[in-house]
C-alpha cells in the first residue's frame, strides 16, 4: 500500500508526483521517472563517441572503420594500432608469448622497458606455457635463467615464481594454483599488456561504457536504499515494463 506524499523528496521530484510506501521509501511512478530521464539531454555525438571508444579499446578495427565512415567521427588513434593490439592479444591467448613480446617491441619498446612488473608477468606466462606443454626441463632452465634473477630483486616476483613452480609438483594441481594453467590466466596477461599499450597511446585502459555501467549499478544500489523506482533492464536498455518505440532513436539531439 502506498500513500501520497506532500513533503519534498530527496530525489528532487515534485511532492505531488511521489508516494511513500509502508517501508518508508519514496515510490516514483514510471511516467514521472521517464519524464525526468527525458529531460537529460544526450547528443548523438556523445553516443557516437562512446561507441567509437568501445570499438577502439576492444580492438574492433573493421567495425571502427565502418562506424567512422557512417558517423563522420574520426577515431582517436591510428586504426592500424588497433589491429596490432589485436594480434598481440591473440598471440598471448594462444600461448605464443615470444610473438607478443616481439610485436610489442616493434610497436613501442618503451611499453615493456618502462614496466618491469608487466615484463615479469609475460615471462611468467612463458614459464607457464612450458609447464602446459609438459616440458619440465625447459621450464626449469627458463625459470633459472630469466625469472630467478628478477625474483631475487623483488620479493613479490619471488612469491609469484615460487607459486608457479609449484605446478611442477602435481599432475593435478590444487584449486589455489590450477587456474594458472587455464585460459583465464592467458587472458589476464593479455589484458594487462593491452592496458599498457593503450596507456602508451594516451587511451583509457578500458572502454568508457564499462565505467558507465559500473556507475549505473552503483547509483541504483544507492537509490534502492531510499526509493522504489523503475530499474533499467541491462539486456534491453529499457525501463521495467517499457516497450521499444521507433521514435526513441530519433529523440536524440544531433
Amino acid at each position: 500500500m502506498v500513500r501520497p506524499s506532500f513533503r519534498y523528496s530527496p530525489a528532487g521530484w515534485p511532492t505531488f508526483f511521489t508516494q511513500v510506501t509502508n517501508s518508508g521509501k519514496i515510490s516514483i511512478p514510471v511516467p514521472e521517472w521517464n519524464k525526468r530521464l527525458q529531460q537529460v539531454r544526450v547528443t548523438k555525438h556523445d553516443l557516437n563517441q562512446l561507441v567509437m571508444d568501445y570499438l577502439v579499446i576492444e580492438g574492433y578495427k573493421e567495425a571502427a572503420e565502418n562506424f567512422s565512415r557512417e558517423s563522420g567521427l574520426q577515431p582517436p588513434v591510428e586504426l592500424d594500432t588497433i589491429e596490432e593490439r589485436t594480434l598481440i592479444r591473440n598471440a598471448i591467448c594462444r600461448g605464443d608469448i615470444d610473438e607478443a613480446i616481439n610485436r610489442t617491441n616493434e610497436l613501442n619498446p618503451e611499453v615493456l622497458d618502462s614496466n618491469p612488473r608487466l615484463f615479469f608477468h609475460l615471462q611468467q606466462q612463458r614459464l607457464i606455457e612450458y609447464i602446459r606443454a609438459s616440458d619440465i626441463e625447459g621450464a626449469i632452465t627458463f625459470a633459472q635463467t630469466h625469472l630467478a634473477p628478477r625474483g631475487t630483486e623483488n620479493p613479490e616476483f619471488l612469491r609469484e615464481l615460487e607459486r608457479t613452480m609449484t605446478l611442477l609438483a602435481f599432475d593435478n594441481p590444487p584449486e589455489d594454483i590450477a587456474p594458472l594453467l587455464g585460459m583465464g590466466q592467458r587472458q589476464k596477461t593479455a589484458n594487462e599488456l593491452n592496458a599498457a599499450i593503450l596507456a602508451s597511446q594516451n587511451q583509457g585502459k578500458e572502454a568508457k561504457l564499462a565505467g558507465l555501467m559500473r556507475m549505473l549499478t552503483w547509483g541504483e544500489t544507492m537509490l534502492d536504499e531510499r526509493c522504489e523506482y523503475p530499474h533499467v533492464d541491462l539486456t534491453t536498455g529499457l525501463l521495467g515494463g517499457e516497450v521499444a518505440k521507433p521514435e526513441d532513436a530519433s529523440a536524440l539531439e544531433p
